[in-house]
């Protein structure tokens, strides 16, 4: 028995769907991540060229979009709190660089929203949850980067304030495929509905 079998044996990975109201949330496609050959950064161009497909759908709609980034203003990064001990590279993402800017290859309009956050989770410190419920949302469509970090950190906080995670698998990507399909599994598993494209985009 394969680790797919045995989990839907035990009663996981159950199909949650979409609700009434979906949200299309972009998470950290801003330079320091889209580009490769920074030191926190991956080839992502399937993966916009797919988030941007949606952002089309959901506007279509009449959806709100939100877009995220990780921003330090602090010089010290003292804002970053001890994260920086863990990870050098966050100081490529500090207010005064590009690192924090949404990649350009991103179709963006007035309108749509951005959210400035610090840590993975795109609801820690932030007032995506409030946005959502003013905006009388119950669905998060999830894209962006990392799968194994912000993305999942996102997808199983969106769970727990009772939003129902729909992330999408072409519009999400990571610096490691075993991270990322492994994040995939687990979160099909316990904590989100995992999906493709063209499901996103047929949705009713």
């Amino acid at each position: 028995m394969n680790d797919a079998e045995f989990f839907a044996q035990r009663g996981f990975g159950l199909r949650m769907g979409f609700g009434r109201r979906a949200a299309l949330v972009v998470i950290d496609l801003i330079r320091g991540f889209t580009d490769p050959d920074r030191p926190l950064g991956a080839e992502l161009a399937p993966q916009i060229e797919a988030t941007n497909r949606l952002i089309g759908d959901v506007a279509r709609r009449g959806e709100p979009v939100f877009f995220t980034t990780v921003r330090y203003d602090a010089p010290d990064l003292s804002d970053a709190g001890i994260w920086p001990l863990k990870q050098s590279g966050l100081v490529t993402l500090a207010g005064d660089t590009d690192g924090a800017e949404l990649d350009p290859r991103l179709v963006r309009v007035p309108g749509d929203q951005l959210i400035v956050k610090k840590y993975a989770s795109s609801f820690f410190g932030t007032d995506l949850s409030s946005r959502l419920v003013a905006a009388q949302v119950d669905t998060l469509i999830i894209t962006g980067c990392t799968t194994s970090g912000c993305v999942r950190a996102t997808a199983v906080d969106a769970l727990q304030n009772g939003f129902r995670p729909i992330v999408v698998r072409e519009a999400v990507g990571d610096r490691s495929q075993a991270a990322h399909e492994q994040s995939l599994f687990d979160m099909q598993a316990k904590y989100a509905d995992v999906v493709s494209v063209e499901e996103a985009l047929g949705r009713n």
